[in-house]
């Protein structure tokens, strides 16, 4: 499947409280995100820089990003590699460091798949399957920090 895939996002500003951005306390963070066909997404800063911490931020957005790709990616290995998985969770970890001029940068994110497979014989190419789910994962190959893979296999009972 070669070829260029275009995603189209619209992000609005909401936080607007009457004076604008007049001054660093004086405007909400609170953003819109939108893409037609999907219900709209409320997300804001993180609570440290200001932001409300009950929306998505995009911080939030980028760990979440590369831990579904994982899945989506594994779940396709394990198919082309006849692994049968019956259950999946990740408990995903960004750690993200302030460079004290306002700015910063993740350094790494670790992927903490709970994978469950059907046979005890599958455990081998489960694992495998996480190298391969590595590779071909489209938003880890789009970040410049490491993203690790810490994976528990376990066999259905």
């Amino acid at each position: 499947m070669n070829g260029e895939h275009l995603y189209r996002v619209a992000t609005t500003w909401t936080g607007d409280r009457g004076t604008g951005t007049s001054g660093y306390r004086d405007y909400d963070r609170a953003v819109t995100i939108e893409i037609a066909g999907k219900p709209v997404l409320e997300a804001s800063a993180d609570r440290p820089f200001r932001g409300d911490p009950a929306k998505w931020n995009p911080e939030d957005l980028l760990v979440s990003a590369l831990s579904e790709c994982h899945l989506l990616s594994y779940l396709h290995a394990c198919v082309t590699l006849g692994v049968v998985v019956v259950g999946y969770t990740d408990e995903a970890e960004g750690r993200m460091v302030l460079d004290g001029r306002g700015g910063g940068a993740f350094t790494e994110v670790v992927l903490r798949p709970r994978v469950v497979v059907a046979d005890a014989a599958m455990r081998d190419e489960a694992h495998r399957a996480h190298t391969l789910a590595h590779e071909w994962c489209f938003i880890a190959n789009s970040v410049n920090f490491p993203v690790r893979h810490e994976a528990t296999i376990e066999v259905a009972s």
